[in-house]
């Protein structure tokens, strides 16, 4: 019987390499798709927030063209759906889960953290809100509600 001299395969040292390479990208490729749930919670906390400022400056426009005079909302009026907001007001995903992540506290001033309840905070007399809580969104140098 004859043996082949023409075998096909890879050799130890190009196995060795090959998972070293491996090795290498997946150092590289882990710690960069980490953080993507954090950028994300801060993406939607962001949006969240641009859609309560929009719905309050509608408002605020409305009540100038109905009555003539421009008030910013109330928050009563800001928590009841159909008044500013078409539906539900949107939640603050930064909220602890034991709080409910919807709920309005009156805030005076822009980056006070006002009681525990989060949600967010609204100031009545200049149409203001802001997330009412303090972890870091995401990339950004500040927390969250300094936006």
């Amino acid at each position: 019987m004859r043996l082949k001299n023409n075998q096909s395969g890879f050799t130890l040292i190009e196995l060795v390499m090959i998972i070293v390479i491996l090795g290498i990208l997946a150092a590289v490729a882990i710690p960069k798709y980490q953080d993507l749930s954090s950028e994300a919670k801060d993406a939607a906390a962001r949006s969240s927030l641009g859609s309560l400022r929009s719905g309050i400056t509608i408002f605020y426009a409305n009540e100038a063209v109905k009555n003539g005079t421009a008030v910013w909302p109330t928050i009563s009026e800001l928590e009841t759906s159909g008044t500013v907001m078409a539906q539900a007001l949107p939640k603050n995903p930064y909220q602890l889960s034991g709080n409910a992540p919807d709920s309005v506290v009156t805030g005076v001033t822009k980056g006070v953290i006002v009681g525990t309840r989060g949600g967010w905070a609204y100031n009545p007399t200049t149409g203001e809100v802001w997330p009412n809580t303090s972890n870091n969104g995401g990339t950004s140098t500040t927390t969250e509600n300094n936006w």
